[in-house]
């Protein structure tokens, strides 16, 4: 009877330890604001370091359409062919990926 007590108090002691809660770290969201107040402007108001960029990466590319925004990110609407694309560039030609 000693032997039969003690085998559920081991065994109760045992499922105990699973029993406990287990605490995860919060996640943190990240989120990345696009500002979309573009503004059309000219393709001559378009710096020169940005057309240089997009004629290196874009060979035989023709601007149509361009804006700017208040961090002068520009917007430009391109077509090479007969396929049109929008891309993003900085002031610097540095492209943005959005």
């Amino acid at each position: 009877m000693k032997k039969l007590i003690l085998s559920t108090a081991i065994v109760l002691g045992s499922l105990s330890i699973y029993a406990s809660t287990v605490t995860t770290p919060e996640k943190t969201k990240v989120t990345v604001s696009v500002q979309s107040e573009y503004t059309e402007v000219t393709a001559d108001a378009v710096p020169a370091a940005v057309k240089t960029a997009l004629q290196t990466a874009y060979p035989g590319a023709k601007l149509d359409k361009a804006w700017v925004n208040e961090k002068k990110e520009y917007k430009l609407e391109i077509s090479v062919g007969d396929q049109k694309a929008t891309v993003y560039s900085d002031v610097n030609g540095n492209w943005l990926k959005i």
